[in-house]
């Protein structure tokens, strides 16, 4: 019963340190991409932290010859991160290439 509370802590831990992930990627108001890209990346190492963590009580509580890969903690944390890198990477092209051309074009 204390390993699956534990699952169930560790888990939403993992989904918070991806929220602050998120947080830091995309909603910080007046700075550049290239700042919020390095303040990411501390963020990426501790949500990886703390994903592996809980892929780990996730394995030893259900089956120990699942690999770590396989456990949802840590899938869920590629997919978060290939999601965001994606987004990231479109958020700074179309800021770049695109908002120059619309805030040109502004009535006055």
């Amino acid at each position: 019963m204390l390993l699956d509370f534990g699952r169930v802590v560790s888990f939403a831990l993992s989904i918070l340190s991806l929220y602050a992930l998120l947080g830091s990627a995309f909603f910080v108001p007046g700075s550049h991409w290239d700042d919020r890209l390095i303040a990411s990346f501390a963020r990426i190492v501790l949500a990886a932290c703390v994903c592996l963590a809980s892929g780990i009580l996730f394995r030893s509580s259900t089956d120990p010859q699942v690999p770590l890969l396989r456990t949802l903690p840590v899938r869920l944390f590629f997919w978060t991160l290939l999601g965001l890198a994606l987004l990231f990477v479109t958020s700074w092209y179309l800021d770049v290439y695109y908002m120059p051309y619309f805030w040109k074009n502004l009535p006055h």
